[in-house]
């Protein structure tokens, strides 16, 4: 099943998406993938500096590139294009945050503490893919790829763990100087 939304719809969502908490916010799933197209939702997990999110097939990919071990994503951004909570889990993130992701507020090289664990922002972009489009309709695609979907990164944020840690749904997600 595929979004519905028009590009109209997720701009008129965008101040909700820009209205995220800035300094701290919510962990409000944790989802491994351990295989394609598979998804387990956590109550907890474990964040490891070498395998990213231990119960998730990234580490055992071909070449895991470091820059995109673990992905998180805003989950007003969510909200408007997958709408059920149940539909969350198909994005294909591992973290659901409700914390505000913008480039301006978090930058490459931000680190973030969630529950014991700290990861760092990459410079490498997310963007909406094939996949993307396929659950969420082409708008969702076209709107996170538009200079508004960047501005707020409305596709989530690439990161690599920096210290490893449990993370628990629940969790704060807090901006480290």
């Amino acid at each position: 099943m595929t979004g519905d939304r028009t590009q109209d719809e997720l701009q008129a969502g965008l101040d909700h998406v820009r209205e995220s908490p800035r300094e701290v916010g919510t962990l409000e799933l944790i989802v491994a993938r351990p295989s394609v197209d598979e998804r387990v939702l956590l109550a907890s997990g474990e964040l490891d500096v070498e395998h990213g999110l231990v119960a998730d097939r990234w580490s055992r990919g071909s070449k895991p590139n470091p820059k995109s071990q673990l992905t998180v994503v805003n989950v007003r951004a969510l909200q408007l294009v997958a709408g059920d909570r149940s539909r969350w889990a198909l994005a294909g993130d591992q973290l659901y945050a409700d914390f505000d992701l913008s480039p301006a507020n978090i930058p490459p090289g931000t680190r973030l503490a969630i529950g014991s664990a700290v990861i760092e922002v990459s410079d490498q972009p997310h963007l909406g893919c094939e996949k993307y489009s396929a659950r969420y309709g082409r708008a969702a695609r076209e709107f996170a790829n538009s200079l508004d979907g960047i501005s707020v990164s409305f596709r989530g944020i690439n990161t690599r763990v920096v210290k490893s840690g449990t993370v628990r749904v629940g969790d704060t997600v807090r901006k480290l100087d």
